[in-house]
């Protein structure tokens, strides 16, 4: 998930947790690509400065949300721009796509395309189509079918339980905001699992651009219907917060979870690989506490010999 920002506007906004103070607000991105002419004369370059400076100016008095630069060749410039609410994606559209742009020093004119940004979120024909076709799957069994969500880049904070100096997510948290879609099954916060990474050889603990902890989490929901409203939901939408301070917002990837995360039998095989672990730490832990007591040993058995 990019850096969470501020939210100017939280017209759009739609409960999902208002105890926790989160909803959901419309994806309002799109692209903009800027096609580049060939540089015939040598050590003379664009500034990729300049060119969303002249894209900022041409939305007239209105003002993207951000403005990034998403990729950058020798052919074109991509942009990636936000705004506030959904209903100005089309004016921004009318006064970007299509049109060109001039900058200082350079004859040719550069041409501009602009579209609404293509959300990248699973259909129900993607997990209906992964279930049938997967040859390991059983779909009467919990975990082997689309009942599971797969969330990343979540803001640790927005599901820490609201008490003082609280960081961590919870589980109980996480199952208050989404029961919302249903009666949930299961949860799994994998960096509240101290053994996890060394079970997984995977860092659970990412940040953002901003520097805030964000986290991974499944839900399970009991019946289809839960998995399919939480779907229905969540696409195309951020998560904002209101909860400490001025509005935030973030995008959190969603996905259908396709690795019988939460299934029966992995839920045991993870208890049984936490079991080792655990017992290997235990012996370890014992290793150094009788090492321990044979130094002290060794060294009261020579402060003996040296006294006497």
């Amino acid at each position: 998930m990019a850096a969470a920002t501020i939210v100017h506007d939280t017209s759009e906004a739609v409960e999902l947790c208002p105890a926790y103070g989160l909803y959901l607000k419309p994806i309002t991105k799109m692209t903009i690509s800027v096609a580049l002419p060939q540089l015939k004369q040598p050590g003379k370059s664009i500034s990729n400065w300049e060119v969303m400076e002249r894209l900022k100016g041409m939305v007239h008095h209105h003002q993207f949300s951000t403005l990034r630069i998403s990729k950058s060749t020798m052919d074109f410039i991509r942009f990636e721009g936000e705004v506030e609410n959904r209903s100005m994606v089309r004016a921004f559209l009318a006064c970007l796509d299509g049109k060109t742009i001039k900058l200082s020093g350079f004859s040719d004119i550069l041409k501009v395309r602009a579209a609404e940004f293509k959300i990248d979120f699973p259909t129900r024909h993607d997990w209906d189509s992964f279930f049938r076709d997967a040859k390991d799957m059983n779909e009467t069994l919990p975990g082997e079918r689309p009942d599971t969500i797969h969330l990343e880049g979540l803001p640790c904070k927005w599901f820490a339980r609201r008490e003082a100096g609280a960081e961590k997510p919870s589980e109980d948290v996480l199952v208050r905001v989404f029961e919302r879609f249903g009666a949930i099954r299961n949860v799994d916060i994998p960096m509240l699992d101290p053994y996890r990474e060394e079970m997984t050889g995977r860092n659970f603990h990412t940040f953002s651009f901003g520097g805030h902890l964000n986290f991974e989490a499944y839900v399970q929901y009991c019946e289809y219907a839960g998995f399919i409203q939480a779907m229905s939901a969540l696409r195309g939408m951020k998560l904002i917060t209101s909860y400490g301070g001025d509005p935030m917002r973030g995008t959190p990837k969603v996905s259908f979870d396709s690795t019988k995360h939460l299934s029966d039998a992995s839920i045991k095989k993870r208890q049984l690989e936490r079991q080792k672990l655990q017992e290997l730490e235990q012996q370890r832990e014992e290793q150094k506490r009788r090492e321990k007591e044979a130094e002290e040993r060794q060294r009261a058995e020579e402060r003996w010999t040296l006294n006497h």
